[in-house]
């Protein structure tokens, strides 16, 4: 094949990439980005906890979720909102159960959450070992006191 030839293909595969590209952005989901009120707040036992909750977990597991950029291009719009309302329905600090705190204790001593897919963009997001121990901690406290 001629190098004249494989430029001709390669310019025309990008032409079809970015056609599909700005086709896929007419799809509406993912497009919405709701933050529903705050219903019942966790109630942290202190604010280390908290604040290493809130840039770990929040996110996905609560009604103050960031909206990056790319939240509002398809196809990553359609991955961020799939994974924060499924981590809404999983669990919510912003819908506060103290009965999911178990589920929680178990996906964050698994190594599950946060999930590596999340820290690798969010790198403050990730959790030390003594940071999961902090809200693992918290979190037990706070099922204790329901």
């Amino acid at each position: 094949m001629a190098r004249g030839d494989r430029r001709r293909i390669l310019k025309r595969a990008a032409v079809v990439v970015l056609v599909l590209f700005l086709a896929i952005q007419a799809v509406p989901y993912g497009w919405w980005h709701e933050n529903p009120p705050v219903v019942a707040a966790a109630q942290w036992p202190d604010p280390e906890a908290e604040a290493i909750a809130r840039a770990a977990c929040y996110d996905c597991h609560g009604n103050e979720s960031r909206w990056p950029f790319y939240s509002y291009v398809a196809p990553m719009s359609w991955l961020v909102r799939r994974d924060v309302e499924q981590g809404r329905e999983e669990l919510s600090f912003s819908d506060w159960d103290a009965g999911e705190a178990d589920d929680a204790i178990d996906s964050i001593e698994e190594g599950e959450m946060p999930p590596w897919s999340y820290t690798i963009i969010h790198r403050d997001a990730a959790m030390s070992p003594e940071e999961m121990a902090i809200v693992v901690d918290a979190l037990r406290l706070m099922e204790a006191a329901d």
